[in-house]
Parts: C-alpha cells; sequence; structure tokens
C-alpha cells in the first residue's frame, strides 16, 4: 500500500500489448496554482487508451501513466483555487492529449477541467461519462451547431462516443440514425435512435439520404463516403483527427462542410453533461469494470472492439 508521500498507478515502460501495462508506486504530485489533487475512485478507459498504450500516440515514447476520464473527491487545492475545497466530489476530462494520468489513486487537474458531481451520479457513471460525453457535445452543439429537427447519423453509434451521443443528440430534439451490427439494434432504439442500420448488410450511403449531420467515429474510407449522404451545407464531424485530404476536397465539391477535431477540456461542456446525467436523459452503458491493479484485463476487453458502452477502472 502506498504512503502519504507515494501513489499506485498504472505504467508502462514499452509500448504494445495490454501485458506491458503494470502497477507502479511513484510519487504522489502536488497541486500548483488553479489545479487540484485528486483522489480518484473511478476513471474511464477508451479508445485513445489502448492506442496511445500500442502506439505511443501524441505523448511519444513511455513512461507514462494513461487515463483522461476521473471522477473522485478533491484532496488538496493549489493557491488561487476558489471553485472547490477538499472533501468536494468532483468529475471531468483531464486535459487531451497532455493532461493524461488519472489511471492511479491520484491526479492533478486543472480546475476548469471539473465540475462538482451530482449527487444522484454514482463514481462508475461518473468517471465513465467525460470524454466520451465532451467529444459527443462539442461535434454536435459546437462543430456541428444541431437543431430540434434535424437528422443525425451516428457511426458507430453502440461504442463509448456513439451510444452518449445517441442521447445527447435526442436530448437536443434531433431524429438520430445509428450504424451498428444488427444485435445492438434493440440497444440503440431503448436509448432514443428512430433508426438503425446494420452496417453489416447494408451500405448506408444507400441507406440514408438528406442528413444534416453525421458525426463520424471511425474515420477512413467512412468519413469521406459520409459526405454523399448530406444534404447541401451539411456537416461530416470527424473526431479522428488526421486522415486523407480526400475528406476536405470533396467535402468542397460537393458543397458541404467537413470537420476533424479533438475533443477539449470544458468545465461548461462539463456541466451541461452534469444536468443531462442528472435530468436522467444521459447515462453511460458500463460494458464492465475492473480494480486498478487489472487494468490489462480492461485493455484486453477494449481492444476486441466489440463491447457495447464504457470500461471502467475502479482506484478504491
Amino acid at each position: 500500500m502506498s504512503n502519504v508521500n507515494t501513489m499506485r498507478a498504472i505504467s508502462q515502460d514499452v509500448l504494445g500489448g495490454p501485458e506491458v501495462l503494470k502497477e507502479v508506486e511513484i510519487e504522489r504530485p502536488v497541486p500548483r496554482p488553479n489545479e487540484v489533487l485528486v483522489r480518484v475512485r473511478a476513471a474511464g478507459v477508451n479508445p485513445t487508451d489502448w492506442k496511445h498504450r500500442a502506439t505511443g500516440g501524441f505523448l511519444g515514447e513511455p513512461p507514462f501513466v494513461l487515463g483522461w476520464d476521473v471522477s473522485g473527491e478533491v484532496v488538496e487545492t493549489g493557491i488561487g483555487v476558489a471553485a472547490f475545497e477538499p472533501g468536494d466530489e468532483v468529475f471531468g476530462m483531464l486535459p487531451y492529449p497532455f493532461g493524461h494520468g488519472s489511471h492511479a489513486e491520484y491526479v492533478i487537474a486543472p480546475v476548469r477541467a471539473l465540475t462538482h458531481k451530482p449527487e444522484s451520479l454514482d463514481h462508475v457513471q461518473a468517471g465513465a461519462l467525460p470524454l466520451v460525453s465532451l467529444t459527443a457535445w462539442q461535434a454536435l452543439t459546437e462543430q456541428a451547431a444541431l437543431r430540434p429537427g434535424q437528422r443525425v447519423l451516428i457511426h458507430a453509434a453502440a461504442g463509448g462516443v456513439g451510444h452518449v451521443a445517441v442521447q445527447i443528440a435526442k436530448s437536443l430534439g434531433a431524429y438520430v440514425i445509428g450504424t451498428a451490427s444488427e444485435g445492438k439494434h434493440d440497444f440503440l432504439r431503448e436509448l432514443g435512435a428512430d433508426e438503425v442500420i446494420d452496417y453489416r448488410s447494408t451500405d448506408f450511403t444507400e441507406a440514408v439520404r438528406d442528413v444534416d449531420v453525421v458525426l463520424d467515429t471511425l474515420g477512413g474510407d467512412t468519413s469521406v463516403r459520409s459526405l454523399s449522404v448530406l444534404r447541401p451545407g451539411g456537416v461530416v464531424v470527424s473526431i479522428l483527427p488526421v486522415g486523407s485530404p480526400e475528406f476536405f476536397e470533396e467535402a468542397e465539391r460537393l458543397g458541404v462542410r467537413a470537420v476533424r477535431m479533438l475533443v477539449d477540456a470544458d468545465r461548461s461542456g462539463m456541466r451541461e453533461i452534469a444536468g443531462l446525467a442528472e435530468s436522467d436523459k444521459l447515462r453511460a452503458t458500463i460494458a464492465g469494470t475492473f480494480p486498478l491493479a487489472e487494468a490489462a484485463k480492461a485493455h484486453e476487453l477494449g481492444d476486441t472492439g466489440r463491447t457495447t458502452g464504457k470500461l471502467v477502472l475502479l482506484a478504491d
């Protein structure tokens, strides 16, 4: 067990499969001005975690501690922190990509990355929601300016980002079409999807027309092909930040918009998400929970690409 100056964390010394993850004891960080130290209770695991584990991604070479989602309690505040005090329960997304580190007993967070956790939300839910919900919220409201009555197509709608995007889009009054394998169609209808397409048996470009917004969670060829289902002036928002220039070239040719984005830490967005969760309009489906020490098992499950909803580590 860690002492007052150290903490347990999941780290890695090399890039690779889930087996490279190991529990280590490292120095417990100290908050600087406008930062808080959070005792982590739950932290979501996202595709970006297993991609960084395998490739280094934006972080380069290890060692590093992954994790951007966090739910827990403030235990110490830095100079100038007025929004929180020790004992406050908070949740949020650490600044992406360089604010990582929530797969540990404690993590430092800038004050504006967090908001108060609603009492009605348990730590597992609060730890699962931030990254996927902020991604969907920023894509649909800031980039696409989704309005009531508009038609939105969500790719991989049963996945982490997808299943919260369905709920957020419905809360905004949209008509929601989702792609997913047939076994997940009932799940999506329960979340509020108006139409569901089996991507294995149906070409979405033949099944969908006159869409205002496409949320592309897949990238690659899907980004470019999605442009063809838009009405004039519509937009494809891809959460994959890099890809072929053909995406933008084809959008210009068709008279539609193409956007690539990365999620950004955002207190106002987190407050919106907290409000949706508190009013039962947004809930993360939990695909599995794992003790911190079993992070590798969570990554193994994530690597399959077949989970419905979110994986969460418990740091208690």
